[in-house]
Protein backbone atom coordinates (compact mmCIF):
# COMPACT_ATOMS: atom_id res chain seq x y z
CA UNK A 1 0.00 0.00 0.00
CA UNK A 2 3.11 2.29 0.59
CA UNK A 3 4.57 1.87 -2.85
CA UNK A 4 0.76 2.34 -4.58
CA UNK A 5 0.24 5.15 -2.56
CA UNK A 6 3.45 7.11 -3.09
CA UNK A 7 3.44 6.21 -6.87
CA UNK A 8 -0.23 7.35 -7.65
CA UNK A 9 0.23 10.40 -5.83
CA UNK A 10 3.99 11.07 -7.36
CA UNK A 11 2.80 10.04 -10.80
CA UNK A 12 3.34 14.07 -12.21
CA UNK A 13 6.89 14.47 -10.83
CA UNK A 14 7.84 10.78 -11.91
CA UNK A 15 7.53 8.52 -14.34
CA UNK A 16 7.50 4.70 -14.29
CA UNK A 17 11.17 4.17 -15.75
CA UNK A 18 14.64 2.96 -14.06
CA UNK A 19 14.80 6.48 -12.22
CA UNK A 20 11.57 6.08 -10.26
CA UNK A 21 12.06 6.48 -6.31
CA UNK A 22 10.48 2.84 -5.43
CA UNK A 23 13.17 1.20 -7.86
CA UNK A 24 16.22 2.62 -5.12
CA UNK A 25 14.42 3.39 -2.09
CA UNK A 26 12.43 0.87 0.46
CA UNK A 27 8.82 1.63 0.59
CA UNK A 28 9.40 2.08 4.56
CA UNK A 29 11.66 4.95 3.48
CA UNK A 30 9.34 6.92 0.73
CA UNK A 31 6.42 6.66 3.10
CA UNK A 32 7.45 7.27 6.87
CA UNK A 33 5.55 6.14 10.02
CA UNK A 34 3.91 8.21 12.43
CA UNK A 35 4.74 6.09 15.67
CA UNK A 36 8.01 4.78 14.45
CA UNK A 37 10.63 7.70 14.85
CA UNK A 38 13.96 7.46 13.13
CA UNK A 39 15.72 8.06 16.23
CA UNK A 40 15.78 8.13 19.86
CA UNK A 41 15.92 12.61 19.23
CA UNK A 42 13.30 12.57 16.52
CA UNK A 43 9.94 14.68 17.70
CA UNK A 44 8.37 13.87 14.10
CA UNK A 45 8.51 17.39 13.53
CA UNK A 46 9.92 16.92 10.81
CA UNK A 47 6.35 14.94 9.15
CA UNK A 48 5.04 18.63 9.46
CA UNK A 49 7.60 19.56 6.81
CA UNK A 50 6.40 16.98 4.31
CA UNK A 51 5.20 18.51 0.94
CA UNK A 52 1.44 17.82 0.07
CA UNK A 53 0.69 15.70 -0.96
CA UNK A 54 1.39 14.31 2.84
CA UNK A 55 1.92 10.53 3.06
CA UNK A 56 1.98 8.88 6.67
CA UNK A 57 1.44 5.63 7.44
CA UNK A 58 0.44 4.09 10.92
CA UNK A 59 -0.83 0.63 12.44
CA UNK A 60 -2.36 2.49 15.65
CA UNK A 61 -6.11 2.12 16.33
CA UNK A 62 -8.32 4.84 14.68
CA UNK A 63 -9.51 5.22 18.46
CA UNK A 64 -6.22 6.46 19.20
CA UNK A 65 -6.65 9.20 16.70
CA UNK A 66 -7.20 12.29 17.77
CA UNK A 67 -10.16 13.39 17.03
CA UNK A 68 -9.31 16.99 15.68
CA UNK A 69 -5.90 15.73 14.10
CA UNK A 70 -8.78 14.01 11.19
CA UNK A 71 -10.22 16.90 9.27
CA UNK A 72 -12.47 16.82 5.93
CA UNK A 73 -9.71 17.00 4.00
CA UNK A 74 -7.95 13.58 5.38
CA UNK A 75 -8.56 10.90 3.34
CA UNK A 76 -7.36 7.65 5.65
CA UNK A 77 -6.67 3.82 3.91
CA UNK A 78 -7.19 1.02 5.62
CA UNK A 79 -5.80 -2.64 4.40
CA UNK A 80 -7.65 -5.82 6.55
CA UNK A 81 -6.04 -9.12 5.66
CA UNK A 82 -7.70 -12.33 6.78
CA UNK A 83 -6.94 -13.36 10.22
CA UNK A 84 -5.58 -16.76 9.94
CA UNK A 85 -2.98 -14.71 6.90
CA UNK A 86 -2.29 -11.64 9.03
CA UNK A 87 -1.23 -13.79 12.24
CA UNK A 88 1.06 -16.07 10.23
CA UNK A 89 2.82 -13.05 8.66
CA UNK A 90 3.02 -10.98 12.08
CA UNK A 91 4.46 -14.34 13.40
CA UNK A 92 7.19 -14.58 11.10
CA UNK A 93 7.93 -10.98 10.88
CA UNK A 94 8.28 -10.66 14.78
CA UNK A 95 10.28 -13.73 14.76
CA UNK A 96 12.86 -12.29 12.33
CA UNK A 97 14.05 -9.64 14.19
CA UNK A 98 13.29 -11.32 17.78
CA UNK A 99 12.37 -7.97 19.47
CA UNK A 100 9.65 -6.39 21.88
CA UNK A 101 7.21 -8.51 24.22
CA UNK A 102 4.97 -10.09 21.84
CA UNK A 103 8.34 -11.59 20.02
CA UNK A 104 8.11 -15.50 20.26
CA UNK A 105 9.08 -18.66 18.51
CA UNK A 106 6.35 -20.83 19.45
CA UNK A 107 3.69 -20.45 17.03
CA UNK A 108 0.99 -22.32 19.23
CA UNK A 109 2.00 -19.69 22.37
CA UNK A 110 1.40 -16.98 20.12
CA UNK A 111 -1.68 -18.17 18.45
CA UNK A 112 -3.00 -17.95 21.74
CA UNK A 113 -2.56 -14.23 22.57
CA UNK A 114 -3.62 -13.76 19.13
CA UNK A 115 -7.17 -14.71 19.97
CA UNK A 116 -7.16 -13.22 23.06
CA UNK A 117 -6.45 -10.32 21.93
CA UNK A 118 -3.00 -9.58 22.78
CA UNK A 119 -1.31 -8.18 20.07
CA UNK A 120 0.73 -4.78 19.76
CA UNK A 121 -2.25 -2.45 18.40
CA UNK A 122 -5.17 -4.37 20.49
CA UNK A 123 -7.41 -7.02 19.08
CA UNK A 124 -7.40 -7.87 16.06
CA UNK A 125 -11.21 -7.77 15.09
CA UNK A 126 -11.69 -4.33 17.27
CA UNK A 127 -8.74 -3.01 14.66
CA UNK A 128 -10.92 -3.94 12.03
CA UNK A 129 -14.12 -3.11 13.18
CA UNK A 130 -13.27 0.52 14.14
CA UNK A 131 -11.79 1.44 10.69
CA UNK A 132 -14.94 -0.10 8.61
CA UNK A 133 -17.68 1.66 10.85
CA UNK A 134 -15.74 5.00 10.26
CA UNK A 135 -15.65 3.77 6.18
CA UNK A 136 -19.23 3.24 6.15
CA UNK A 137 -20.17 6.58 8.09
CA UNK A 138 -17.93 8.56 6.42
CA UNK A 139 -16.87 6.95 3.21
CA UNK A 140 -15.24 10.06 1.71
CA UNK A 141 -12.20 10.03 4.60
CA UNK A 142 -11.91 6.04 5.07
CA UNK A 143 -11.52 3.75 2.63
CA UNK A 144 -11.31 0.25 3.90
CA UNK A 145 -9.88 -2.49 1.64
CA UNK A 146 -9.49 -5.88 2.00
CA UNK A 147 -5.97 -7.77 1.02
CA UNK A 148 -7.37 -10.43 -0.98
CA UNK A 149 -9.39 -8.06 -3.05
CA UNK A 150 -6.67 -5.92 -3.81
CA UNK A 151 -4.44 -9.07 -5.24
CA UNK A 152 -7.33 -10.43 -7.44
CA UNK A 153 -8.21 -7.00 -8.78
CA UNK A 154 -5.46 -4.53 -9.06
CA UNK A 155 -6.25 -2.44 -11.39
CA UNK A 156 -9.42 -1.53 -10.20
CA UNK A 157 -8.31 -0.77 -6.72
CA UNK A 158 -5.43 1.36 -8.47
CA UNK A 159 -8.17 3.13 -10.17
CA UNK A 160 -10.30 3.21 -6.77
CA UNK A 161 -7.33 4.20 -4.70
CA UNK A 162 -6.37 7.23 -7.06
CA UNK A 163 -9.67 8.62 -7.02
CA UNK A 164 -10.33 8.34 -3.02
CA UNK A 165 -7.04 10.02 -2.84
CA UNK A 166 -8.17 12.74 -4.90
CA UNK A 167 -5.97 12.46 -8.19
CA UNK A 168 -7.73 10.15 -10.46
CA UNK A 169 -6.73 8.70 -13.13
CA UNK A 170 -7.59 10.51 -16.45
CA UNK A 171 -9.13 8.75 -19.72
CA UNK A 172 -5.92 9.13 -21.21
CA UNK A 173 -3.90 8.02 -18.59
CA UNK A 174 -6.04 4.63 -18.23
CA UNK A 175 -6.31 4.30 -22.36
CA UNK A 176 -2.28 4.31 -22.07
CA UNK A 177 -1.86 1.92 -19.28
CA UNK A 178 -0.84 4.18 -16.32
CA UNK A 179 -2.99 2.04 -13.77
CA UNK A 180 -1.58 -0.68 -14.70
CA UNK A 181 2.04 0.08 -15.07
CA UNK A 182 1.21 1.50 -11.12
CA UNK A 183 0.60 -2.32 -10.60
CA UNK A 184 3.71 -3.54 -12.50
CA UNK A 185 6.17 -1.33 -10.62
CA UNK A 186 4.87 -1.96 -7.01
CA UNK A 187 3.85 -5.39 -7.37
CA UNK A 188 5.53 -7.96 -4.87
CA UNK A 189 7.32 -9.77 -7.43
CA UNK A 190 8.87 -6.47 -8.43
CA UNK A 191 9.65 -5.04 -5.22
CA UNK A 192 11.14 -8.10 -3.69
CA UNK A 193 13.20 -8.90 -6.68
CA UNK A 194 15.57 -5.81 -6.48
CA UNK A 195 18.50 -6.03 -4.96
CA UNK A 196 18.24 -2.96 -2.94
CA UNK A 197 15.68 -4.96 -1.05
CA UNK A 198 17.42 -8.34 -1.09
CA UNK A 199 20.35 -7.39 0.58
CA UNK A 200 20.95 -6.88 4.53
CA UNK A 201 21.15 -3.35 4.15
CA UNK A 202 19.15 -1.95 7.35
CA UNK A 203 16.49 0.66 8.05
CA UNK A 204 16.25 2.03 11.46
CA UNK A 205 13.58 2.95 14.20
CA UNK A 206 14.25 3.97 17.49
CA UNK A 207 17.84 2.60 16.73
CA UNK A 208 16.83 -0.81 16.35
CA UNK A 209 17.39 -2.05 12.53
CA UNK A 210 15.20 -3.93 10.58
CA UNK A 211 16.86 -5.82 7.30
CA UNK A 212 15.16 -4.67 4.20
CA UNK A 213 14.60 -7.89 3.42
CA UNK A 214 12.27 -8.52 6.24
CA UNK A 215 9.36 -6.71 4.77
CA UNK A 216 8.93 -9.31 1.86
CA UNK A 217 7.94 -12.98 2.50
CA UNK A 218 5.61 -14.38 0.30
CA UNK A 219 2.50 -12.11 0.07
CA UNK A 220 0.10 -14.65 -1.14
CA UNK A 221 -3.54 -15.20 0.15
CA UNK A 222 -3.78 -18.61 2.00
CA UNK A 223 -0.74 -19.56 3.12
CA UNK A 224 -1.65 -19.95 6.84
CA UNK A 225 -2.38 -23.60 5.47
CA UNK A 226 1.39 -24.61 5.37
CA UNK A 227 2.15 -23.18 8.73
CA UNK A 228 -0.84 -24.00 11.20
CA UNK A 229 -3.08 -26.72 11.71
CA UNK A 230 -6.76 -27.12 10.34
CA UNK A 231 -7.66 -26.92 14.18
CA UNK A 232 -5.74 -23.62 14.65
CA UNK A 233 -7.04 -22.34 11.96
CA UNK A 234 -10.76 -22.99 13.20
CA UNK A 235 -9.61 -21.77 17.03
CA UNK A 236 -9.25 -17.84 14.42
CA UNK A 237 -12.34 -18.52 12.90
CA UNK A 238 -14.61 -19.44 15.81
CA UNK A 239 -13.34 -16.30 17.74
CA UNK A 240 -13.59 -13.89 14.30
CA UNK A 241 -17.43 -15.42 14.29
CA UNK A 242 -18.00 -14.64 17.71
CA UNK A 243 -16.49 -10.67 17.48
CA UNK A 244 -17.87 -9.98 14.87
CA UNK A 245 -21.08 -11.10 14.95
CA UNK A 246 -23.89 -8.60 13.62
CA UNK A 247 -21.21 -6.36 12.23
CA UNK A 248 -22.18 -7.13 8.70
CA UNK A 249 -17.78 -7.55 8.55
CA UNK A 250 -16.81 -11.04 6.94
CA UNK A 251 -13.07 -11.44 7.13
Amino acid sequence: MKALAFTITNRSRYDFGNNHPLLSRHPQELVPSMEMPRDANDDLKYLETLPSLRLLATHIPLSLFPRSSITISDRVVYVCREPKDAFVSWWHFVKKFGHGEHSTNDLESALNMFVQGFSPYGPFWEHCLEYRRQSTSTPDNVLFLKYEDMMSQPVKHVIRLAAFLGVPFSTKEEEDGAPKEVVRLCSFENLSGLRTNQTRETIHFLNIPFDKSVFFRKGVAGDWVNHMTEEMGRKIDCVMEEKLKGSGLVL
